[in-house]
């Protein structure tokens, strides 16, 4: 049988061929290297001088154009991206045969989360160009990724105290066995020495949690908390915040969190609102952003904010749902709730302080009663209190929280494509990619700087796949040229200026010297 046989390795060719030419013209590694040569890395913050002394550093725009090459190809580790260099030939031609370090590849990520951000700023305004972005419809969520910090090394006060708790009754029982035993007692009191460290250990966790003024502690990695991720699974995790617009279902902003959506809403609008420099698109959101003080900031901008509204807890309900609160018709004009006996319910005008369970201001309501309540023949279909009759609690945000539901009530359809608008990144970076984890470890800049590129090489595979890699070299190489020759009129004008200052120089030495 024959079969297809390959070039005898030894082999010389007359004719060797470059390592261009082993690359195909239309290949997105051209697109990637087009892509970071026309971007002006100075302006993003990307740090291009360095000192002359020692060994020469790696320009920043190779280490950017790996990371993004590794990451579009679900490579992010940087002793895989290490070896890709020397292996990979796309990777190969794109470094010019570099090799870099692990480390140096490694610290590039961990110091430029603000020019990475920079980056993916350019690749949300190459959509725009290119019409990819509505700017009509978008919707926020937030997906949690996995922290290098595992659940054993995160610590609230309550496991400290089992901890403690645990290691005082060892202490105990190896104290009574010292007591019952004459023998050899060197064991015994090594486990009480090592029980005794760790006591000391968690003590030392404890005064950190005590001064961080926070709900619970990572050792491993200090900014990641200990989050819900579905349901009742949990994990030490980072919160990523991402807007999405409707037409393509590309990501125009993300910001990494280590807390839930209820205060996250108002500041991504605002945000949206500077990256489209318009308040006129509706906005989706689900449930978990429905927060009064965030409805309020959404009226303040004008946005057309529609957000689920969540279910009651159970405590919430009257023993007949149709006496719940929903069912009380507010009076603005002399601010009075009428129930839906015909009574009517007042407030003494006072504002109280609802506090969260740090012990914070979270917003401020008053309470409507009547005394019809006592004598009210649907009194135990209305209300469970023995003493205090119904009270009706209006906060701050009511009114905000009702307009919501009236936004909600009109566009039913619109919200029903929230889900396939902001989930479509999150399938293809946490399914299809398997980037369901943070890759860096401490603190929110590095976590920021890896997910950064992770929305970066998401934006660019999705442009790539919809424009096509003609009419994207066609367009990044028209975009390189004016980059060129922009320098180049900024270099002749700078050098023009220095020459002219050595010149004044020059004439205010010699005229002083005369």
């Amino acid at each position: 049988m024959k079969f297809i046989q390959g070039q005898n390795r030894t082999q010389t060719s007359l004719f060797p061929i470059s390592i261009d030419e082993a690359i195909d013209h239309e290949n997105e590694v051209r697109l990637i290297d087009m892509f970071v040569d026309k971007l002006d890395l100075v302006e993003f913050g990307f740090d291009i001088d360095f000192d002359e002394n020692g060994r020469p550093a790696y320009h920043p725009a190779d280490l950017l154009k790996l990371f993004i090459y590794g990451y579009m190809n679900r490579i992010r580790s940087s002793r895989q991206l290490e070896k890709e260099c020397k292996r990979n030939i796309e990777a190969m031609w794109l470094m010019k045969c570099l090799a870099p370090d692990h480390n140096t590849i490694s610290n590039f990520r961990r110091d430029n989360k603000k020019a990475i951000k920079g980056v993916f700023r350019q690749t949300v305004k190459m959509a725009q160009y290119f019409n990819l972005i509505g700017g009509t419809l978008i919707a926020g969520d937030s997906t949690k990724l996995r922290a290098q910090n595992s659940k054993k090394n995160n610590y609230n006060q309550k496991k400290i105290d089992r901890h403690l708790a645990y290691i005082d009754n060892k202490l105990d029982e190896y104290q009574k066995t010292l007591e019952e035993n004459d023998g050899d007692k060197q064991e015994v009191e090594k486990e009480i020495k090592k029980q005794k460290e760790h006591k000391d250990k968690y003590r030392v966790i404890e005064k950190k949690l005590a001064e961080s003024g926070q709900s619970q502690i990572s050792t491993s990695d200090p900014d990641s908390r200990h989050l819900i991720t579905r349901n009742n699974i949990t994990e030490v995790a980072y919160t990523a915040q991402t807007i999405v617009d409707a037409d393509n279902n590309i990501p125009i902003d993300y910001k990494i969190t280590n807390s839930n959506d209820k205060k996250a809403m108002g500041n991504m609008l605002r945000r949206t609102k500077s990256i489209l420099r318009h308040n006129s698109f509706t906005a989706l959101f689900d449930k978990g952003y429905h927060t009064g003080s965030e409805l309020a900031i959404a009226d303040s901008l004008h946005i057309n904010t529609i957000v689920a509204i969540p279910t009651l807890a159970g405590a919430s309900h009257a023993p007949h749902p149709d006496y719940d609160v929903e069912n009380f018709t507010y009076n603005n004009v002399d601010d009075t709730y009428t129930c839906p006996q015909g009574h009517i319910l007042t407030s003494n005008k006072n504002w109280h302080n609802a506090k969260n369970s740090l012990g914070e201001v979270s917003y401020r309501f008053k309470n409507y009663t009547t005394p019809k309540c006592k004598t009210c023949k649907v009194r135990e279909l209305c209300t469970k209190s023995a003493a205090n009759g119904k009270q009706v609690r209006r906060s701050e945000y009511t009114q905000n929280i009702e307009n919501n539901k009236n936004r909600l009530l009109k566009s039913e359809k619109i919200y029903k494509r929230r889900q396939a608008i902001v989930e479509h990144p999150y399938g293809t970076i946490k399914r299809q990619w398997g980037f369901n984890y943070i890759i860096t470890k401490k603190y929110f800049e590095r976590a920021e700087a890896d997910f950064g590129l992770i929305m970066t090489a998401y934006n660019l595979r999705r442009i790539f796949n919809i424009v096509g890699i003609k009419k994207l070299m066609e367009h990044l190489s028209a975009s390189y040229r004016v980059f060129k020759l922009k320098n180049t009129i900024l270099k002749q004008k700078s050098s023009f200026f220095n020459q002219s200052i050595i010149k004044l120089k020059n004439y205010n030495y010699f005229a002083t010297t005369a």
